[in-house]
């Protein structure tokens, strides 16, 4: 594919990672990427760190200024879009307790501004969006990846600026737009190294277990652990099955859930944590309701441990994800998502190496 591939996202984690893949295996592309001000220093850093590990993207990283809350991307000059071939918007904000303004500023009105560029890209072949698994909210049940507007109710703003975005996403395409979305669940970090850049989903237990100086670790449980499922795939999988799926043709017009098609109870979470941490858990069952209320509102809770009241709702999820798309266009590739039992201690470790990491995302 020649060309450029314009990359929104950049250089966040998967962004930076799902890069060099893609133009790996295009050696005739380019990569643009649309960076805000404020992240200029991290993205040329980011930028060289690729090019050092592989000489090859020598010239081939293009940073662009612009911002996708803006009309037009905020971009000085549109004709950098002229010879637009792919695009790739993983930008968004992550963010659980995010307010509903800025949420719809970022994730849908952003989503709606690249999808306008899109539509003047005449070069453009295939349309890449990262959404997420969450659009289906508190979906009680299988939730299948041609679902979407369910009649769900949403734990957060981030999951409903989302879904708002993905229906933009999907009517588009519904008029023609050459589009593929990927859904990814939790996505922690490398499964052979467990390296990430931000400590959030289930690093929000490990960190409050290995804060404990004793042997013992208290660990509140809210809800039915051996009934509620948590579903979390690693950042390689995620890497690895984006970068097949959005090279084949006939992934357009589909939607991909990027998740764990057999995710393990709260229940056995925490017997692997045990077992990854060295610790003896001493569960004590809560109201989420009153788990909830205490972090917001009992001075010290918050800071004690850690955890977001947002965080919470994940652990009584009443939500099953259905990837049958994903697992019939994965197969024969090799690339299927590892267990979380499998992986669990080495994303301990890298904890246990790298405490100082935040839990907040990129804004």
């Amino acid at each position: 594919m020649a060309g450029k591939i314009l990359f929104t996202g950049f250089p966040g984690f998967l962004g930076a990672q799902l890069l060099p893949r893609v133009l790996e295996r295009s050696p005739g592309a380019t990569a643009l990427c649309l960076v805000q001000k404020k992240f200029e220093q991290a993205a040329r850093a980011r930028a060289a760190e690729l090019i050092g590990a592989q000489p090859s993207l020598e010239g081939r990283i293009e940073l662009v200024e612009g911002d996708i809350t803006l009309h037009g991307l905020g971009l000085s000059d549109r004709s950098v879009l002229g010879d637009v071939v792919g695009i790739f918007h993983l930008a968004a904000l992550y963010d659980l307790a995010v307010k509903r303004d800025l949420a719809m500023k970022v994730n849908l009105d952003g989503t709606v501004n690249v999808l306008g560029v899109a539509a003047h890209c005449d070069a453009l072949q295939h349309f890449h969006y990262v959404s997420t698994c969450y659009v289906s909210g508190r979906y009680p049940g299988a939730f299948r990846e041609s679902d979407l507007s369910k009649g769900q109710h949403f734990n957060n703003f981030y999951e409903e600026t989302k879904y708002l975005a993905e229906v933009e996403v999907q009517k588009r395409m519904q008029e023609g737009l050459p589009a593929t979305i990927y859904r990814p669940s939790i996505v922690v970090g490398d499964s052979a190294t467990g390296a990430t850049q931000k400590y959030d989903g289930p690093y929000y237990i490990i960190r409050w277990i290995l804060k404990q100086p004793t042997r013992h670790a208290l660990m509140p449980v809210v809800g039915d652990p051996s009934i509620f499922r948590i579903n979390v795939v690693p950042s390689d999988f995620a890497i690895d099955a984006m970068v097949h799926l959005s090279a084949q043709q006939e992934s357009q017009g589909k939607v991909f859930a990027l998740a764990d098609p057999d995710p393990m109870t709260v229940a056995e979470l925490l017997d692997e944590l045990e077992r990854a941490t060295g610790r003896r858990l001493i569960k004590m069952p809560l109201p989420l309701r009153a788990a909830k209320w205490a972090v917001r509102h009992v001075p010290g809770v918050y800071r004690l441990m850690g955890i977001p009241a947002e965080a919470i709702d994940y652990f009584v999820h009443p939500t099953y994800y259905d990837t049958t798309n994903t697992t019939e266009a994965l197969r024969g590739s090799g690339i299927e998502p590892p267990s979380l039992r499998n992986y669990l201690p080495n994303l301990v470790s890298f904890v246990r190496e790298h405490p100082n990491i935040s839990s907040q995302a990129m804004g």
